[in-house]
């Protein structure tokens, strides 16, 4: 495939893989960002929130081999990796049975990952890292080729510390807001009534082989000297990024670009930090803020408004059903006029009259509800 025809399948896969889930743009986006770039991503959140579902429709998606597997203190290497071929073994061959386990699969979900214990950890950072599961005497070459794991927690002990470090994205699901809510009923009674098929695959491994070339083959140097000014400032903050990340942040910003249809990275492209940088839970919160004053982009303005602007919709509809009176009413008030000063904050260095043009409508919008906010109050 050549580019424009690899980029505009890359993102007809992203569209796809968020198609079925509410509100899941973000873990669909930095998975497809994982898989385009050859890496590893890691979901931290409760229980409940379409991890697994969001892995196994990407590995069906690309009619990749699938493992997944749930992770205890107690899981015993065979169980990940095959039992040792009791025959061979009598042989005084060592060798293990591996059909249908992580060593034969392309893709991989595992879940509660940090509860992986010392006998599990060291293969997994070799397969990780090296792709080669290194078994007794034998080394043993796997086809992996994105690890997605899952985690209700950030690891704090220093054995954990390689292993998260291995995963280049990271994201924090947080559950649903509650303008979500009523999509996510209808999501949810049509999976249980059966409605939701299984996806067919949009593309093959060897495409998105061909998808990692041309994502290697960006240019991302004029984005350098931004990219070690975020370095910087966010040392200052507090935010320390190890060697090893920086150099493997460049395949993050170089698959966003491909994703965006440009062979030149450019300053939009930052975002990935977003997934890359955090480290503690509130790292997650603290470099939205960072990217919000120091990434002021156009292309990055407009998404930030087009997200607020959803959102309005959403209450929009919720308090057309409010009663009049309803407690509620008044918090929709006070977070109306706080995302209509966040929309001033957001453009006012900006005389875009795309964004301009979009800020006003969404402001129009703003106003209408809180007159009919104040309506329904009898205020």
């Amino acid at each position: 495939m050549e580019f424009s025809q690899a980029s505009q399948l890359a993102r007809r896969f992203l569209v796809e893989l968020e198609a079925p889930f509410v509100g899941r743009h973000e873990q669909a986006l930095v998975i497809t960002l994982a898989l385009l770039s050859g890496e590893h991503v890691v979901l931290i959140g409760e229980p409940g929130t379409a991890k697994s579902a969001l892995a196994r429709r990407a590995a069906d998606l690309i009619n990749a081999r699938f493992f997944k597997y749930l992770l205890t203190k107690f899981t015993e290497p065979s169980e990940l990796f095959g039992p040792l071929d009791l025959k061979l073994l009598k042989e005084g061959k060592y060798q293990r049975v591996t059909r249908g386990k992580l060593p034969e699969a392309q893709i991989a979900f595992l879940d509660e990952i940090f509860n992986a214990n010392s006998a599990v950890l060291n293969s997994l950072l070799s397969i990780m890292q090296e792709r080669i599961l290194y078994d007794g005497y034998t080394e043993i070459i796997v086809p992996i080729w994105t690890i997605i794991g899952a985690s209700n927690r950030v690891p704090e002990e220093p054995e954990l510390e390689a292993l998260y470090d291995r995963f280049l994205f990271r994201d924090y699901v947080r559950p649903l807001d509650q303008d979500y809510w009523d999509k996510l009923l209808d999501y949810a009674w049509r999976l249980e009534r059966g409605d939701i098929d299984k996806p067919r695959p949009l593309m093959t491994l060897k495409e998105l082989y061909t998808m990692h070339k041309h994502v290697m083959s960006i240019d991302v140097h004029s984005v350098k000297p931004s990219l070690i000014k975020m370095f910087l400032v966010l040392e200052e903050k507090g935010m320390h990024v190890t060697d090893r990340r920086k150099g493997k942040i460049l395949k993050a910003i170089a698959a966003h670009a491909f994703l965006n249809g440009r062979r030149v990275a450019n300053e939009s492209d930052l975002i990935v930090l977003k997934y890359t940088v955090p480290k503690d839970p509130e790292d997650f919160e603290k470099i939205n803020v960072i990217l919000m004053e120091e990434l002021k982009t156009k292309e990055r303005v407009l998404r930030e408004l087009m997200e607020i602007k959803n959102n309005v919709e959403s209450a929009r509809r919720i308090i057309a059903r409010l009663q009049a009176f309803d407690p509620k009413l008044a918090d929709y008030y006070r977070s109306l006029k706080t995302t209509k000063n966040r929309v001033a904050t957001l453009v006012k260095d900006f005389d875009d009259p795309e964004i301009r043009a979009l800020a006003d409508e969404i402001n129009d919008l703003i106003d209408m509800l809180l007159d009919e906010i104040i309506v329904k109050l009898n205020m």
